[in-house]
């Protein structure tokens, strides 16, 4: 008995670790992953890491993004190319602060969702927390595919000379880096350039786990809460399943209480961020945008490599924004069928105590979770395409602004 329990004990281990390997070894990276049996020397070690990234985002990245896009603020072209950069270094900022503030809660969560692959379930039960798990693990693989396309494509070809970006004498003098940005120093001269350079890749790198890996972090918690709704759902169609009405049914109300719990913990780990992340999409999304039309009318000034380069990150980012509201969509969606499911049984065939009980499931479950941007804006399919729709109207804005400033004479002086 005990080897069996030994057993049994193993299996559910190694389901949780498969469920969350991907994103724990992203998050790690970066130090944001919330540890379940972190001790005083992983937690300091975590810190430093997530201190490090912190640096390179802030000091490499950041403030010379900013000086360099003060120093081209009269050429839009060159304007739009540093704020592709800026606004997503701004917004993983945000990111990595968040998630390092909130892990005490994280912590929490993910040991819900492991009590919850340890927890007694039938076989239905568990191949839905497999299948929920699975499509988590499907998103995540493709969010890095994208990442990693897009890293190489800053990273190695600029050490070829050749540039994703739109180039000036302003910000880019000799030597090409993957970043626009200006230092204090010579980033033309050896070994700065050699060190600047490093530090740049080494901070797209972290950026990037730090980016990708929160998002798909959202993915794994909301994907697993669905599993559990639906599981829940199923127990309320067969709650005859139990030997007594009343027993099973306090059963169902305190999962339904757990997972209400759960819910909120996400929400307010992530309402701000989404927010900030809503903002952010619909300023990048109009950019890019701007950016493709431009090189689908002037292909003259930018190379096809770079058109590759700017519909990938699109679609990247479009991506990210998708999943917030695809999960969002999907949770609504298992809210209603737990109320559903309360409201179809056949409660006629219960005593008049019993049948009366199931209103309290109606009740809460009527009030459906949503996961919400700010605590305002509801993460759902309709609230993607009218951001996107709305940000599509912007990129005529900026062609016809750009239209304007190339009849007005040149104002930036180029040295």
């Amino acid at each position: 008995m005990v080897n069996l329990r030994q057993f049994a004990t193993r299996v559910i281990s190694v389901n949780f670790e498969w469920a969350t390997k991907l994103n724990r070894l992203t998050l790690n990276v970066a130090g944001l992953w919330p540890n379940i049996h972190e001790n005083a020397s992983d937690r300091f070690l975590s810190n430093l890491r997530a201190m490090f990234s912190l640096f390179l985002l802030v000091f490499v990245g950041m403030i010379p993004a900013l000086h360099s896009l003060v120093r081209t603020w009269g050429d839009m072209m060159a304007t739009i190319d540093n704020l592709q950069f800026t606004l997503p270094l701004l917004t993983t900022i945000i990111k990595l602060v968040i998630i390092w503030w909130k892990k005490p809660d994280l912590v929490l969560v993910l040991n819900t969702i492991a009590d919850d692959w340890s927890n007694v379930k039938s076989d239905k039960e568990l191949h839905v927390m497999i299948k929920r798990a699975q499509s988590a693990r499907v998103v995540t693989i493709f969010g890095y595919i994208l990442m990693a396309v897009a890293l190489f494509l800053l990273i190695c070809l600029p050490f070829f000379g050749t540039s994703l970006r739109y180039r000036t004498n302003i910000t880019d003098p000799i030597k090409v880096l993957p970043l626009q940005s200006h230092y204090f120093y010579d980033k033309n001269q050896s070994p700065y350039f050699e060190l600047t350079y490093a530090a740049q890749a080494l901070l797209l790198i972290m950026s990037a786990a730090s980016y990708t890996g929160v998002d798909n972090l959202l993915g794994l918690l909301i994907f697993h809460l669905c599993g559990q709704m639906e599981n829940l759902k199923e127990r309320i169609t067969n709650i005859k399943q139990f030997k007594n009405f009343n027993g099973g049914l306090a059963i169902i109300v305190n999962d339904h209480i757990r997972l209400i719990k759960y819910f909120d913990i996400v929400e307010s780990t992530f309402t701000v961020l989404l927010l900030g992340l809503l903002l952010y999409f619909g300023t990048l999304f109009c950019l890019y945008g701007f950016l493709i039309v431009a090189v689908l009318t002037e292909g003259r000034e930018m190379s096809m490599i770079r058109l590759i380069y700017l519909i990938s990150v699109a679609l990247n980012v479009c991506g990210h924004m998708c999943l917030y509201c695809v999960v969002g969509e999907i949770l609504v969606a298992q809210c209603e069928g737990i109320y559903h499911a309360a409201y179809n049984y056949e409660w006629y065939k219960l005593n008049p105590e019993e049948a009366r009980t199931l209103i309290i499931i109606m009740i809460r479950a009527h009030k459906t979770l949503h996961i919400t941007a700010g605590k305002m804006f509801p993460m759902t399919l309709s609230m993607f395409c009218n951001l996107i729709k709305t940000s599509a109207g912007y990129v005529s804005v900026l062609l016809a602004r750009q239209a304007r400033q190339r009849k007005a004479p040149a104002t930036v002086t180029r040295s």
